[in-house]
């Protein structure tokens, strides 16, 4: 009766999760299969690999350079992904999955990563 009882309340649990948890469950579940570094661990100098989802990209104009940014999300955390003298790079959009290498900044809001060299991941991988 107990471990009847103890699989109705996880899967109550489960219900009442909302949409955004699990999608950041599944991030870091990802992150973790493809041997990346969480972000939420990352400190600054560090070199790193990290992957996840971009949620946002945004281009923002300098006075003298293009800077394009795209904020990585991969269930522990977010950085800054930046593109210095970019306006836009095919396929890096909202949505996108990546996988990023470079060496951690601190940030005016995340810490950021810049110019990381970069490979966009298919479904499943």
């Amino acid at each position: 009766m107990r471990a009847l009882s103890a699989r109705v309340k996880r899967l109550y649990e489960s219900l009442r999760t909302s949409r955004e948890h699990l999608e950041a469950e599944d991030e870091e579940r990802s992150a973790s299969r493809r041997g990346t570094d969480p972000i939420g661990s990352l400190t600054s100098r560090q070199r790193t690999c990290v992957s996840g989802v971009l949620q946002a990209v945004t281009y923002r104009s300098s006075q003298d350079k293009p800077i394009l940014v795209g904020q990585l999300y991969d269930g522990t955390g977010s950085i800054d992904l930046v593109w210095w003298g970019r306006r836009r790079i095919p396929g890096i959009k909202p949505g996108a999955h990546l996988l990023a290498e470079g060496r951690v900044a601190d940030g005016t809001h995340r810490q950021q990563i810049h110019n990381p060299a970069y490979r966009l991941l298919g479904p499943g991988q």
